[in-house]
């Protein structure tokens, strides 16, 4: 996770003070997101409150992002850290139409949607343009 950032460019959405927020390659859920910190850290209490804070601020606007770009059912969290131990979290649009649903997202195994390079611009773009619509406060 500390590389991911620097590995995956063309999957970057946005870099905000403390994390970085990345499309995740695997669109079997479409909107799939990670957010990590930028530092490594992988406990919410490592962190001081004023931090914490401010990083659940960026978690949920992406969130609210999300919801905006793909109108889910709901939106899964999911703050694990046992493989990877950097924090970080899957957002995960979830509909009632997904082969899943409502079990777990790792409820059992999926081929992997891969879309194309523009496909990957395009859903990048529509989620960058709502969270910088949210952070102008329109």
């Amino acid at each position: 996770m500390c590389t991911k950032w620097d590995d995956e460019p063309e999957l970057r959405i946005a870099a905000f003070e403390h994390c970085f927020v990345l499309l995740n390659r695997d669109q079997f859920f479409p909107g799939y997101t990670f957010v990590f910190t930028r530092s490594h850290v992988t406990e919410l209490f490592h962190l001081s409150p004023q931090v914490r804070s401010a990083i659940m601020e960026e978690v949920n606007c992406v969130a609210a992002a999300l919801f905006n770009a793909f109108s889910p059912a709901k939106i899964n969290y999911e703050l694990l850290g046992n493989m990877v131990p950097h924090m970080h979290w899957h957002l995960v649009p979830r509909f009632t139409d997904d082969p899943l649903w409502p079990r777990p997202i790792w409820s059992e195994p999926h081929e992997p949607v891969i879309l194309s390079a523009e496909q990957y611009r395009e859903r990048i773009g529509i989620i960058r343009t709502l969270l910088e619509t949210q952070k102008n406060g329109a």
